[in-house]
């Protein structure tokens, strides 16, 4: 993941031109920059919040499938 951030970075700070007149808008590559940074916040996001609704759901007391652990005992 950080390799998909800082390689685009690392291209844009060596992106000068040679030629003179050929400039960067710093603007549109920090923009650019936010929204890739958000997508994958997105997505890691979601990812993490799929995971612990579906532990909460499957471990949930009422499951048909809940044992309890060695640790809990078995006193139900």
């Amino acid at each position: 993941m950080a390799v998909l951030v800082v390689v685009p970075a690392v291209e844009h700070a060596f992106a000068a031109g040679d030629e003179p007149g050929e400039y960067l808008d710093r603007r549109v590559i920090i923009w650019n920059l936010f929204f890739r940074m958000m997508t994958i916040a997105f997505v890691v996001g979601a990812v993490v919040s799929g995971t612990i609704i579906w532990q909460v759901w499957r471990f949930r007391e009422s499951h048909p499938k809940a044992k309890p652990t060695p640790y809990e005992g078995t006193d139900w």
